[in-house]
């Protein structure tokens, strides 16, 4: 993994998860993390355990929906380590529903986190990057973000446009300005992503289905792949799933 030793990581969503398990996977490799998420004292311990094993790692209070808090991650960032190679767009919700149930707040709160957040993460970092000529966009999507099932219409369609957002980005920065850009589809996976859905009957079925849940590491390793491969090569996209999830 030595194209990852020294290079910038700014993970967001980066307090639990796929975030936290990607940040101490990245610095047991030599990377810089700089991890972002909402609940303070959660980045306060994993720092703290980044560090007792030697790793490198700071961390700011932030929140993907809000633009001016991306802008200042992104400068904390320069601030730290004075670049930024690489933005992993991890945080995410998913209060999956059926339309007729109307959860019209929890629309409104997935497009904001899913879709906003992944955009205003963007807009943060790649001034920075074009400026430099090179970095790594890489955006957390979904199985979801290729198949609609009942109950994930709208999930689905921020996930959808996750990857139009990050394919997008690939064909006007990679030509030009050597940034690379990568969706990582999770599937069913341990995280408390779970834990925002409200209606009763996902509740039910996310009970029944939890169980073939995989690793976040399964998918730190996948995002350290793509991270870790040359600079002239682009891993487009990357599905992983548990082998029982049809």
């Amino acid at each position: 993994m030595e194209n990852i030793k020294d290079k910038v990581v700014i993970i967001t969503g980066a307090s639990s998860g796929i975030g936290e398990a990607t940040a101490k996977l990245l610095a047991q490799r030599g990377a810089k993390v700089v991890l972002a998420a909402r609940r303070e004292e959660r980045l306060q311990t994993v720092v703290k355990e980044i560090e007792q094993e030697g790793g490198t790692a700071a961390y700011i209070k932030a929140d993907v929906v809000s633009s001016e808090d991306m802008q200042k991650l992104a400068h904390f960032a320069l601030s730290q380590y004075d670049r930024i190679d690489v933005l992993v767009n991890n945080a995410g919700i998913m209060p999956v529903s059926r339309l007729n149930e109307l959860r019209v707040a929890e629309w409104d709160q997935m497009i904001d986190v899913n879709i906003k957040g992944v955009l205003y993460g963007i807009a943060a970092v790649l001034p920075t990057m074009r400026e430099q000529k090179g970095g790594h966009i890489i955006n957390v999507s979904s199985v979801a973000g290729y198949e609609v099932s009942p109950t994930s219409a709208v999930y689905s369609g921020t996930k959808f446009a996750v990857r139009a957002i990050s394919e997008g980005l690939r064909k006007e920065e990679s030509p030009s300005s050597n940034i690379r850009s990568t969706i990582i589809a999770p599937g069913m996976t341990e995280t408390e992503l779970l834990n925002t859905v409200s209606s009763p009957e996902v509740q039910a079925i996310v009970a029944h289905i939890g169980a073939m849940a995989i690793s976040p590491y399964s998918i730190a390793r996948a995002i350290a792949y793509a991270i870790n491969e040359p600079e002239d090569t682009g891993v487009s996209e990357i599905i992983i799933r548990p082998t029982a999830q049809p």
